[in-house]
């Protein structure tokens, strides 16, 4: 009895940061948005990433961990998947585009996931896996037909390019992970530091009009900075220690959906019915996707009975 309620106890804590860490970043989309009224794209991501990977070498520092860079190319390469256009693409299809529905194609990443493991890592796409994958293309082509008709269509493509380059970044992280001297918060911190080296660049580069350092923008910033980038990561890394991968993966599915809620209470962003149907079937693929995950780590976790003979 004891050992149940202390085994409860112990679960309880991380799916109390998990709900954190899914509202944190379900809402960043409308406090991307708005940041976007005073500041450009790739400035913007630029300003978030580069305090946010300081931030987490003083947290390796502080822990005494080792925090020379390792898997030198692998780490760059990470860096330009998930920080230059992983934050810079989805910051920049938000100029235009609406924030949940630019969440929900950015949701599309466990898909591309799926298929470019297949290629890449030999892992062959099985059983309800198809179906997931038959929703959710059949939902983006609900949304990206919509926007051909329309003004959105660069923004939609944009966050569908996102999507493939968290994908990408996920399976180089796979392959990182292989190695024993894989570190998470130091692979993080460096991949940041490498990637906002380009979302710098095009910063420079690309015309924008001067920051308005307005209230609203430095409490964007603040958030961005160290709610989303810093505490979000720290609670995820905490929630992979303490949960199976496949119970935290299906936690994240809210994240889209209070996206989507968020931006239509604050930012008035009503989706058509047709967007409506996009949505709904691309969040049933991940639905199946995060279940059929959580049902593999279960049984990978579930021991078979002791059996006298």
């Amino acid at each position: 009895m004891h050992a149940k309620k202390n085994t409860d106890t112990a679960t309880d804590k991380p799916i109390l940061a998990l709900a954190v860490i899914t509202i944190i970043w379900g809402y960043n989309w409308v406090v991307m948005k708005e940041a976007l009224r005073f500041c450009g794209p790739f400035v913007f991501a630029a300003m978030r990433a580069f305090p946010a990977a300081l931030c987490l070498f003083g947290i390796l520092l502080l822990a005494k961990k080792d925090w020379r860079p390792r898997q030198v190319k692998w780490t760059i390469l990470l860096g330009l998947l998930s920080t230059t256009l992983g934050l810079g693409l989805p910051i920049w299809s938000l100029v235009s585009g609406g924030a949940g529905k630019t969440a929900v194609l950015l949701y599309t990443m466990p898909f591309w996931v799926i298929l470019l493991a297949w290629p890449i890592l030999g892992e062959r796409i099985r059983g309800l896996e198809w179906l997931a994958v038959i929703l959710a293309f059949a939902g983006l082509a609900f949304i990206v037909a919509v926007d051909a008709a329309g003004a959105n269509l660069f923004s939609s493509i944009l966050a569908v390019i996102s999507g493939i380059s968290w994908a990408g970044s996920a399976i180089v992280a796979r392959i990182m992970r292989r190695s024993p001297d894989f570190d998470v918060v130091s692979v993080t911190a460096w991949q940041m530091i490498y990637g906002v080296g380009p979302l710098m660049l095009v910063a420079f580069l690309v015309p924008a009009p001067p920051i308005q350092w307005t209230t609203v923008f430095i409490a964007a910033l603040v958030y961005n900075i160290f709610v989303t980038s810093v505490v979000a990561y720290l609670l995820w890394f905490y929630i992979l220690e303490k949960l199976p991968a496949g119970m935290a993966t299906m936690g994240t599915l809210v994240t889209p959906v209070i996206a989507i809620f968020a931006a239509a209470v604050q930012l008035g962003e009503i989706p058509t019915l047709y967007e409506n149907v996009g949505i709904v079937l691309i969040l049933s693929g991940i639905g199946i996707l995060s279940a059929i995950a959580f049902l593999r780590t279960r049984r990978v976790h579930i021991k078979p009975p002791k059996t006298f003979s």
